[in-house]
């Protein structure tokens, strides 16, 4: 029987050596592509989740016709466009206004009641989703009436990306489609009154877009910049890995003002960099006060 056995041990044992073996260079591969993208283009993506990336770059690869990793870097290393459709893709992605109706609730119960506290108060979007997240802040905190004194910092790694919110427009359709999501949020306005419009197209009114500043930052390699009074990273830092979202939570602490408001995109674990120095808001809500 043993020896009956033996060749299908032997196709089980080779069948594992294979897969382990695949795996290997996958990661290989993986690693390689992002070492390229810091070499080449200066995008640091290597302290990010591999289970991020492995979706993201597998997108890629389908997007741009690669079998393999290393086909997407030598189309990434070789051809501009190539390289800035990646970087699009591991990049935060936009999400529309007022897209999360119960966030938009709390920016008027808990973010807006914390600033009218603060003379001049500064609020940094790191890692901005576009301008749906940008420009329903500055609506929001414009209603509640705290915009005319403050300052809203919005970043992003991508400094392409960077370049298009400054001048972005969206179509007049996507107002229609936010109205609702808007009312539901504790918005009572026409959401259009807000909006300058132009051959179908839709832009935030000056005198709000004025109070967002955009501008290229790296969580991932740069120090901190200025003193916030509250800090919004809602989506980026799910895609870190442990060392880099402990690196982020450091620099967040380092950045935030005392009795300043943090709101992140899912809760402090005991672990965390500075977690016993902040005090929860809402319950397990990932919003919090730093207190120390």
């Amino acid at each position: 029987m043993a020896a009956l056995m033996a060749p299908a041990t032997q196709v089980n044992s080779n069948a594992w050596t294979g897969l382990a073996a695949g795996l290997a260079v996958e990661e290989l591969e993986t690693e390689l592509l992002l070492e390229a993208l810091f070499q080449r283009y200066g995008h640091e993506f290597r302290g990010y989740d591999r289970a991020y990336l492995r979706r993201r770059l597998g997108d890629a690869m389908r997007g741009h016709g690669a079998t393999t990793l290393s086909g997407l870097q030598e189309k990434v290393l070789h051809a501009p466009a190539a390289a800035s459709a990646l970087l699009r893709m591991l990049a935060p992605q936009p999400v529309d206004l007022f897209e999360n109706t119960g966030h938009t609730q709390r920016l008027r119960t808990v973010l807006a009641p914390s600033l009218r506290a603060w003379p001049l108060p500064r609020v940094w979007l790191a890692e901005c989703a576009g301008v749906g997240e940008a420009w329903g802040l500055a609506i929001v905190l414009a209603e509640e009436g705290v915009l005319g004194k403050l300052d809203i910092h919005a970043t992003l790694a991508n400094e392409e990306l960077v370049a298009e919110m400054q001048d972005a427009w969206l179509p007049v359709a996507a107002l229609d489609a936010a109205q609702t999501r808007y009312a539901a949020s504790g918005g009572h306005a026409a959401l259009s009154t807000y909006f300058e419009v132009r051959d179908g197209q839709a832009r935030l009114q000056p005198q709000l877009r004025r109070r967002i500043t955009w501008s290229q930052y790296s969580l991932v390699t740069d120090a901190s910049f200025n003193e916030f009074q509250a800090i919004l990273c809602c989506g980026a830092l799910s895609d870190f890995g442990p060392v880099l979202r402990q690196r982020v939570l450091r620099l967040f602490h380092d950045s935030l003002a005392r009795f300043g408001v943090l709101c992140l995109d899912r809760p402090l674990a005991v672990s965390d960099a500075y977690a016993g120095r902040y005090q929860a808001i809402e319950g397990d809500r990932p919003w919090y006060k730093r207190v120390g």
